[in-house]
């Protein structure tokens, strides 16, 4: 197990290069780089230069891309455009800023944000709760309901109830999170019926002023919708995953030569099929967090007024604040791919019968 685990490591580092290397290759590309944001910005809203002399630091512009002429840059100094270019970084050529900017991030150095004039680092650290917060809890309901909603579905097949399940599970599959994250906050946030529970925030103003458990009430309070927004087509994906997963157990050989010792159901189910069945379900856990964590924390957190790593990474991008968005993507690029691995082990731990050893991958 020790040469496979090595083995995925050493292929993280190539991976890891490969993504990034083409990202950075597309912001080449992309029109509006930060310089051009800038010049917007004094045409349009009069002078910045304070804010912009004062903002990022020397090298922090070695992500993203650099253009050869800005549009709109007509009557600004060739100086004052220099002086951006190497404030940024951007004045060296594209394999000299790939080249650094990989090296700073091997030492995990992720420069300071060019909007924020803050450490990215910090920047993340400020958002992480709140998408933390919803990843987290999503996928512990998800599979507390998923799991014995499934087991049952998988016992009770082709039934009533195995019917009218499937049926609330399809339509839950189908609504769109952001469609009925918006129908939870007509419902219960106030919008047209009841005023049950807080439209914004994970937090009340008065949060400092309360005690321990009215902290934690107030808590649970803020984000019961957003959880429920996002837990809604997880759960789906989860149940039916759940379900097929039993049933394929259920119909093998073993249980019915369990059956035909005597063992009752509940006996086979639990002592057999049970590890058997949860063995992808439960080694699926770190994958299902990360996609969850990722997946739909943008919009949520648009729709709930939630300041998380969502909202800070579609603000990046659209700013074209490339430490922020090349930082971002380094670190959780590497979480995935770090996940990946913990999922084989996790399968070895439910089942230690798995020898990843004897694969050549």
């Amino acid at each position: 197990m020790g040469a496979y685990i090595l083995r995925r490591l050493l292929l993280v580092v190539p991976t890891l290069f490969g993504i990034m290397l083409i990202n950075f290759a597309l912001t080449q590309f992309v029109p509006g780089g930060p310089i051009e944001q800038i010049i917007a910005e004094i045409n349009g809203a009069g002078d910045v230069t304070d804010r912009i002399t004062g903002g990022a630091g020397g090298d922090l512009g070695s992500e993203g891309g650099g253009d050869v002429e800005y549009q709109g840059a007509r009557g600004l100094p060739p100086d004052f455009i220099a002086e951006l270019e190497e404030q940024f970084g951007l004045d060296k050529p594209p394999v000299e800023r790939f080249l650094l900017m990989m090296w700073n991030y091997l030492q995990f150095d992720f420069g300071e944000s060019f909007q924020r004039s803050i450490s990215v680092v910090d920047l993340v650290l400020e958002k992480m709760p709140v998408s933390i917060t919803l990843g987290l809890w999503s996928t512990l309901i998800a599979y507390m309901i998923s799991i014995p909603l499934g087991i049952r579905k998988a016992v009770k097949d082709g039934s009533r109830f195995d019917t009218w399940t499937s049926g609330v599970i399809i339509v839950a599959y189908a609504i769109p999170g952001f469609l009925f994250a918006v129908l939870l906050l007509v419902l219960f946030a106030g919008g047209s019926y009841f005023q049950i529970f807080p439209a914004r925030g994970l937090t009340s103003p008065n949060f400092d002023e309360l005690s321990a458990v009215g902290k934690v009430l107030d808590y649970l309070h803020h984000i019961t919708l957003p959880v429920i927004a996002s837990t809604i087509a997880s759960f789906a994906t989860l149940t039916l995953l759940t379900k097929n997963s039993f049933l394929d157990e259920i119909r093998k050989q073993y249980v019915m030569t369990a059956r035909a010792k005597g063992l009752n159901e509940r006996q086979v189910l639990y002592g057999h099929v049970f590890r058997n069945a949860m063995l992808i379900i439960i080694a699926g856990f770190p994958g299902l967090f990360i996609s969850v964590f990722f997946g739909s924390s943008l919009i949520i957190e648009t729709i709930f007024s939630l300041d998380g790593l969502g909202l800070l990474g579609f603000q990046a991008a659209v700013g074209r604040d490339y430490p922020v968005v090349f930082g971002t993507l380094y670190f959780f690029g590497l979480v995935g791919l770090l996940v990946g691995i913990l999922s084989d082990l996790m399968y070895v731990f439910v089942d230690p019968r798995i020898d990843f050893e004897s694969r050549n991958t």
